[in-house]
């Protein structure tokens, strides 16, 4: 189904230029989550249930396995995620209960942005922010990390990108592989910064969709 979905309406594309508009024009908290999404992979529902403990802003390293399967996750934070970071946590409204105090991002009202429905807050926000910039097509917030994906293969290191976006290989090697180095993790992530910010053409693309 869903190559039939995908072989009906195409392929979509994202530059890097309009990524670094959708940065450019967001409010701290959602660039913070969008950077998540470029830089580790992240999709709305990472963003949303994302601890404050999973986070290392003085090393820059976020380990956070993912909700949706468990399966363990780490990726080491660009200076640009970074302060964004530092800028969304700045203006962290007040959680409204105790029970969500731990959660990294809460919206305006201190509540959680994590709903379980398809059209959640972060698809609403990220929405609200494409279409101020007339970027159509279906492109989304999912859609950052389908360009993490497709960049980050390009470093030509499937199980450090598949390690920082916790997809669970079948390969028998990596039943025997027991870790991945920083140092590999790193260099697929300097890739991703390099394509979007490091003299990358503006009609450069990435595959999403």
């Amino acid at each position: 189904m869903l190559r039939l979905n995908r072989a009906e309406r195409g392929f979509n594309l994202i530059t890097a230029d309009e990524v670094r508009r959708l940065l450019n024009t967001a409010d701290a908290t959602l660039r913070a989550m969008m950077l998540l999404g470029v830089n580790a992979g992240f999709g709305m529902a990472d963003c949303a249930k994302l601890p404050l403990s999973a986070l290392n802003l003085e090393t820059g390293w976020v380990d956070f396995p993912r909700p949706k399967t468990g399966i363990s996750r780490r990726c080491p934070l660009w200076p640009e995620t970074v302060r964004a970071l530092r800028e969304a946590l700045a203006c962290r409204p007040e959680p409204k209960n105790e029970e969500h105090a731990g959660l990294f991002f809460v919206t305006k009202y201190g509540l959680p942005w994590a709903k379980d429905v398809p059209d959640s807050p972060v698809t609403k926000e990220m929405r609200k922010l494409l279409d101020t910039l007339a970027i159509g097509g279906h492109r989304n917030f999912y859609t950052l990390r389908h360009v993490f994906r497709t960049t980050a293969d390009e470093s030509k290191d499937q199980p450090a990108v598949d390690h920082i976006m916790g997809h669970e290989s079948t390969h028998m090697s990596a039943v025997y592989r027991e870790t991945i180095s920083d140092a590999r993790l790193r260099a697929v992530a300097e890739h991703v910064r390099g394509w979007l910010f490091g003299g990358a053409a503006s009609g450069q693309t990435a595959q999403a969709g």
